[in-house]
């Protein structure tokens, strides 16, 4: 039985919640540059509602905070390239 390698996990992470504007034009950007992303959905979750929901929509690269509310395709490549 062949074994499948391990995916790394992804250096961006998009904290969203279902119903937010802009969380979706957020995440058209995201898509539009097609840099692998975790998706995190913060409903329900205390500790990610207190830490998230006032800023949504909020994306982390390499674990820190590089946007909220509004992303920026340019400026968003520019922090993919110099983050890798």
């Amino acid at each position: 039985m062949a074994s499948t390698p391990e995916r790394a996990p992804s250096r961006v992470s998009f904290y969203t919640s279902p119903g937010c504007s802009l969380c979706e034009r957020a995440r058209g950007v995201l898509d539009a540059v097609g840099e692998p992303y975790a998706l995190v959905d913060i409903t329900g979750d205390p500790e990610l509602e207190a830490a998230y929901r006032e800023w949504l929509p909020v994306v982390e690269i390499d674990g820190k905070r590089a946007f909220v509310y509004y992303v920026d395709e340019a400026v968003y490549r520019k922090k993919l390239s110099q983050a890798s």
